[in-house]
């Protein structure tokens, strides 16, 4: 009886988690396909059929093309270069004794404390002095070191999950510590190297605070400022602003659903043996 009421208690709080996370996606996509008047007037349903044409209008009324293009460029770069240094990073500080550890562990700490608004003056003004203002190279930057932390802390904790027996046999059969790391390391990491890839791209794909600061033309902003610049300009149309909201969205979406099992897998190793 008490594992009949336990699952039924499970059941219920993953419903309520699964409706409080899945109501704001399809009020937005149901939305997406709505008139103007029959979203201020909340109406259920589509009373005038589907509005196909808020898509085609949200890509007229702003320049989504530009912008998706580069927040795929930026995405896909910012995510190689952070998982690149912090795997690397994070195995040499699980492996290697130097006295320096502590220090290189506390600095990554640190980026977990900052707030990210702090940081916005100081970019900004080494941005303008290094010529790195308003260009795709300095969002990349910027995206790679923000998502360090997370990386960093994601991959240290798989790695040591990662029996030492299987280096040094790489060792005795005559593997280096780099050829060592490369072909035996890096593919068992695969798990944790999908879990801080799909955070480190939803870092770089969603935010807009540092878009926003670090550049002013729109052949070098991405897609995070379209929805900010449709509904300063377009507001009257919130078909359109909602179809944009949705074409915004639906790469991050897709890219979790076929990543899930690997995510899952590295989060749930990172946190029993971490």
């Amino acid at each position: 009886m008490k594992k009949i009421v336990s699952k039924l208690l499970t059941a219920i709080f993953l419903i309520v988690i699964a409706g409080i996370s899945l109501v704001p996606i399809i009020w937005v996509v149901s939305s997406s396909f709505k008139s103007n008047s029959e979203i201020l007037s909340a109406v259920s349903g589509f009373q005038t059929g589907l509005h196909l044409d808020n898509y085609t209008n949200a890509f007229k009324l702003a320049p989504i093309t530009i912008f998706y293009k580069n927040s795929i460029f930026i995405a896909i770069v910012a995510t190689i270069l952070n998982l690149i240094i912090c795997t690397m990073a994070a195995y040499v500080v699980v492996r290697c004794r130097f006295k320096a550890k502590p220090l290189i562990t506390m600095l990554f700490s640190l980026g977990l404390i900052i707030p990210g608004a702090a940081l916005i003056q100081p970019l900004y003004t080494t941005f303008t002095a290094t010529h790195l203002y308003n260009t795709l190279t300095g969002l990349i930057l910027v995206y790679t070191a923000l998502g360090m932390p997370t990386t960093f802390y994601v991959m240290v904790s798989y790695i040591k999950t990662i029996p030492y027996s299987l280096e040094e046999a790489a060792y005795i059969d005559g593997c280096g510590f780099f050829r060592t790391f490369v072909q035996i390391v890096l593919p068992i990491t695969r798990p944790a190297f999908a879990t801080a890839g799909v955070i480190q791209f939803l870092l770089a794909w969603n935010e807009f605070q540092f878009a926003l600061t670090l550049t002013g033309q729109t052949e070098k902003r991405t897609l995070p400022i379209a929805l900010y610049y449709f509904k300063s300009a377009f507001a009257s149309d919130y078909g359109a602003m909602f179809a944009a909201t949705v074409v915004v969205i639906a790469p991050t979406i897709i890219i979790f659903i076929i990543m899930q099992k690997q995510v899952v897998a590295g989060l749930a190793a990172g946190s029993v043996k971490g």
